[in-house]
């Protein structure tokens, strides 16, 4: 009996996640990392050490869930503004 794991966000959170992803962009830009390359090797991982802790980055990071951020990605990139049932 597989069932499909639906996840919803609400429209709020995915401003917060665009924010909190914006901080961590940033902060790895100002240590001079690949911004790009971090983030996408954090999400694949899951190790955080991906992420400086520089402004608090990591901890940042770490309080969006991975699939809120990937689906959050997914609906900015493809602009759709709300979630589907």
């Amino acid at each position: 009996m597989d069932k499909t794991i639906k996840f919803k966000l609400e429209g709020d959170r995915d401003s917060q996640i665009k924010v909190m992803l914006a901080q961590v962009y940033e902060s790895l830009a100002e240590k001079g990392y690949n911004p790009v390359n971090q983030i996408v090797g954090y999400l694949l991982s899951e190790d955080p050490a991906y992420i400086t802790t520089y402004n608090n980055a990591r901890n940042i990071i770490m309080k969006i869930d991975r699939y809120e951020l990937l689906q959050s990605l997914i609906k900015e990139y493809l602009g759709i503004e709300t979630t589907e049932e």
